[in-house]
């Protein structure tokens, strides 16, 4: 009785040794398709409808502009000035009259109104909700791993 202990004991650990380097396809599988439930209740949660107030809906709607804005604005300035260049050199002498700090003021407020910005998606990416992702690329033999687990727990 206690050898076929003993060989059961050996084989289980051939089998875990020889899954560090061949993943079990099982557990791939079961893998694979939790990763994509959790990835479609993710894009679910994306995508729900939010009844928000007016309000809201206003103040999203302005903070979607100043992209837009400045990109189409600039291509405006092109046109502009192929249009009326003698219109367009007087405001560009116009704006050569502003002082030097006023121009670094505008740039601290656009810096910083985008760079809120994407502090704002980074935190979201990084709320506890996303942390517990795992990376598509981690093998199969991760997820029996406690110091692993632990390791993405805390990312």
């Amino acid at each position: 009785m206690g050898l076929i202990r003993d060989i059961l004991g050996i084989g289980r650990t051939v089998k875990d040794v020889a899954e560090v380097f061949v993943p079990n396809a099982t557990k791939r599988l079961q893998y694979d398709h939790e990763e994509f439930g959790d990835a479609l209740q993710q894009y679910g949660r994306e995508y729900q409808l939010v009844q928000e107030g007016w309000f809201n809906r206003l103040v999203n709607g302005l903070n979607r502009l100043p992209r837009p804005v400045l990109a189409l604005g600039t291509v405006c300035l092109f046109i502009y000035a192929m249009l009326d260049p003698n219109g367009f050199s007087q405001r560009m002498l116009g704006l050569d009259t502003v002082p030097r700090e006023l121009w670094w003021l505008l740039g601290a407020i656009v810096s910083f109104y985008f760079g809120a910005r994407e502090l704002h998606y980074k935190r979201a990416q990084n709320s506890p909700d996303r942390r517990m992702e795992k990376p598509p690329n981690m093998p199969a033999v991760v997820d029996e791993n406690a110091a692993v687990k632990d390791w993405l727990r805390n990312r």
